[in-house]
């Protein structure tokens, strides 16, 4: 769950912290990105939406490494 993605710079030292918060009764969460993500009615609604950020994230990075493949072999041009 700890890997380095591509555009993370060199590796260090990495402390896990609680990734869902909550304020006034309602859920969020914090991105890598910065962004804090929410509201959510419960802490369930937060995580099950950090596995669905994460999978959107991942599934944006293949999208943008696929493209670039292609560009570099002239299936595609600009």
């Amino acid at each position: 769950m700890f890997s380095q993605r591509t555009q993370d710079p060199a590796a260090g030292t990495h402390y896990r912290s609680e990734r869902v918060s909550a304020v006034n009764g309602q859920y969020f969460f914090a991105t890598r990105e910065g962004t804090l993500e929410g509201p959510y009615f419960t802490r369930v609604d937060a995580e099950r939406e950090i596995a669905l950020y994460v999978r959107r994230q991942i599934q944006g990075d293949d999208i943008l490494e696929s493209h670039s493949f292609a560009e570099r072999h002239g299936v595609i041009g600009h």
